[in-house]
């Protein structure tokens, strides 16, 4: 390949790759574990694997390898019935980590567009109102 035929690096690539995603899945996982409208959501969840899969779906949506092998967004998250207002909460600790940790704002806010883009298959309709 030439110089010319290279390709921009990935959101990934720019941040730092694997180790700046396990931290900024550890330093998220922090916020809502702290948040008491949040915690409720992960009382009986295995946070190891948690992290992990947060990290793979992470890793996926900044461009990086795809290796995420788990349940889809929908599965997973519309049994838990999750409101509006929560999703954003933690849509807002995930683009506040971000910021935290240096990251473009480019790339921050196109982590909010694939927020916004999968919203409807992690809020529950159930889930509370439009707040």
């Amino acid at each position: 390949m030439t110089v010319t035929e290279q390709t921009a690096p990935s959101h990934y690539e720019r941040i730092g790759g694997a180790a700046s995603v396990k931290a900024a899945v550890a330093l998220f996982y922090d916020k809502v574990l702290a948040d008491p409208e949040l915690a409720g959501y992960f009382a009986d969840v295995n946070m190891a694997e948690q992290r992990r899969h947060l990290a793979l779906m992470l890793t996926v949506v900044l461009g990086g390898p795809n290796e995420y092998a788990g349940r889809e967004l929908a599965e997973a998250h519309q049994p838990l019935n999750i409101s509006v207002a929560h999703y954003r909460m933690v849509g807002e600790h995930l683009t506040t980590t971000l910021t935290e940790l240096g990251v473009p704002t480019d790339i921050i806010v196109d982590v909010r567009a694939v927020l916004e883009k999968v919203r409807d298959q992690v809020v529950s309709q159930s889930g509370g109102t439009d707040a």
